[in-house]
């Protein structure tokens, strides 16, 4: 019995020696006919390319993928011999179905199935227009409608306009590399059709140390502009180079090249552009710039006939002039909140008092944009809803969440004269945030803690909207709803909205840990709250739970059910005929 043990145990150890290599794109990938990516195999070793084979759907690969590949005989990290690789750039697949490719060299091999997919040769839609809330949750969408039009006896006071848009589809939002993800991969598997890791954009990540080098995928603005006369637009309250509206565009494994993000938003040159983030567009020597060289990219697009907007009344100007492009830098960095653009005046608003809203934003790019007779792409991200979340901010995030529903009524109201419209409506991952009650600051007693209605005790909040604009006129009412979070650091909780600025929960010791803010620690009735994630995390952090998606118009229907996020590209590729040889 021991001599069999033994001896299953060595072919268990030898069948484990042959290492397997590797192959982007990876196995089950999708990938729109036509479209160009990078194909690339690493080798855990050292290999002569003489041993390389390569084939697909049995045979030789050349036949398939039309070129031959570049082998690098040693790619290294630092110092460190990381293995062979064998790389063939800008790929093209005409024929849809599914292709087998296998690779080895010596004792390493590798197979992969890649489905290849095509679209009808005639577009459903005109114009796609695709509203994304960054983190958006359910109870945030709950809380805006709430906040917004109150509630009696148990039914709500009226509705928002993304409770019309019809839920169609649950998506999965899961890296490559890890269950739990970041908005760069979210966002690039939307724009892209291929799921990649956590913090890249618009490539597969590699084992090299180089960000820019990574096999590159098309993005959905790259196919536009391959097949198509169709104008694009990006709009974010975040910085024009954070994760998503970079994915509209980007090639990059770490979200954080900002700069050269800029530059590929350059090479692409969407139509309408408005957001934060001119601190990428100006040169080093520029006050406020964050480049570390001299290009100034606010010349560069005044050069390729842009009109450049860095105020309200300046985007206002720039809507009537007819140019068909729009350049709009409203902010340094990431836009302000709503409510503390609107409301409040606190943040960065003295400094940057002259802020768009989303409304405004949305409605110029839908008038601007509407003018090509070829159709177009808009992108709007509501980005303060996942900003504020992190920071367990929960009024400001909801807020902006209605902020974001009244986007979607403009595009709604465009829709509903522009019948050829496809309105996409989703976050790009969710927050583990919910409802659970509310907050009576009427209770007897100082402990805040004692005044959380649970159950029947949690009554309705009393929020009022007697200007009739869709907000609360004040989020600090005594009777609130309390929103709380499943994760997070140290912190403590007031149970009272954060009205002095957006919440910072936790500070950093002199053991570079993350421990709860002695700020707060004297506000009455404050808990000490013990946090349930590692002690290197200063916020709150993304939840694993699928997220709803919502389609309107013409191509809804190729979003049903459950998807992966990769095939949401593909709803919108077949909405466009993307993968049809264009005429126009």
């Amino acid at each position: 019995m021991r001599t069999l043990f033994s001896a299953l145990v060595a072919t268990t150890i030898l069948a484990g020696a042959a290492q397997a290599a590797e192959i982007y794109p990876l196995d089950r990938a999708t990938i729109l006919t036509g479209s160009p990516f990078d194909f690339k195999a690493e080798f855990s070793a050292v290999v002569k390319p003489e041993d390389v084979k390569i084939t697909v759907n049995g045979q030789d690969y050349k036949a398939a993928l039309g070129k031959e590949v570049e082998f690098v005989a040693e790619e290294k990290n630092k110092d460190k011999v990381l293995g062979s690789a064998v790389i063939l750039r800008g790929v093209t697949l005409a024929k849809a179905g599914d292709y087998k490719v296998e690779v080895s060299a010596g004792s390493e091999t590798k197979n992969v199935t890649w489905n290849v997919y095509g679209t009808p040769e005639q577009a459903k839609a005109k114009n796609v227009i695709f509203l994304i809330a960054d983190g958006l949750s359910v109870a945030h969408r709950t809380a805006a409608r709430i906040m917004s039009k109150g509630m009696t006896e148990g039914k709500a006071n009226g509705r928002l306009n993304m409770d019309d848009v019809p839920p169609v589809a649950f998506v999965g939002t899961s890296a490559t590399d890890a269950v739990a993800t970041d908005s760069a991969n979210t966002m690039s598997a939307y724009m892209t059709g291929h799921k990649t890791a956590v913090n890249a954009i618009g490539v597969y990540a590699d084992r090299t140390p180089a960000s820019l080098d990574d096999p590159k995928v098309e993005t959905l603005a790259e196919a536009l502009r391959r097949q198509t006369k169709k104008s694009i637009g990006i709009i974010s309250t975040a910085e024009l180079q954070d994760a998503t509206p970079a994915a509209v565009v980007a090639h990059t494994r770490k979200r954080g090249d900002k700069a050269e993000i800029n530059g590929m938003l350059f090479d692409v040159k969407p139509d309408v552009l408005l957001g934060g983030g001119s601190a990428y567009f100006l040169p080093q020597a520029t006050a406020g710039s964050k480049r570390k060289d001299d290009k100034d990219y606010i010349a560069l697009f005044k050069e390729a006939g842009y009109t450049l907007a860095t105020s309200k009344s300046e985007l206002a100007t720039a809507a009537g002039t007819n140019t068909g492009k729009i350049l709009g830098l409203f902010h340094t960095g990431n836009m302000d909140t709503t409510l503390d653009r609107e409301f409040l005046k606190k943040g960065t608003v003295s400094k940057f008092p002259e802020q768009p809203g989303l409304v405004e934003m949305t409605k110029v790019a839908l008038d601007n944009l509407s003018k090509n007779p070829e159709g177009f792409f808009l992108m709007v991200e509501a980005a303060n809803v996942d900003k504020m979340s992190h920071p367990l901010d929960w009024d400001r995030a909801v807020v902006d969440t209605i902020e974001f529903d009244k986007a979607i009524g403009a595009a709604r109201e465009f829709a509903a004269k522009n019948p050829g419209t496809l309105i996409v409506v989703t976050g790009d991952h969710t927050h583990g945030v919910s409802i659970i009650g509310t907050v009576d600051d009427d209770k007897p007693g100082t402990e805040m803690r004692e005044k959380v209605g649970t159950y029947a005790e949690a009554g309705f909040p009393n929020y009022e909207d007697k200007d009739g604009d869709g907000y609360p006129d004040k989020v600090d009412v005594s009777r609130r709803l309390f929103l709380n979070a499943n994760n997070g650091p140290d912190h403590y909780e007031t149970f009272r909205p954060k009205l002095d600025g957006p919440f910072a929960p936790s500070i950093q010791n002199e053991k570079k840990e993350y421990v709860a803010n002695e700020q707060y620690k004297d506000v009455p009735g404050a808990v000490l709250v013990t946090g349930i994630i590692p002690k290197s995390a200063d916020s709150g952090v993304h939840a694993v739970d699928d997220i709803v998606l919502q389609a309107e118009g013409p191509g809804a229907e190729g979003f049903r059910g459950y998807m992966e996020q990769s095939d949401v590209y593909k709803g919108l590729a077949e909405a466009f005929a993307l993968g049809a040889k264009q005429t126009n």
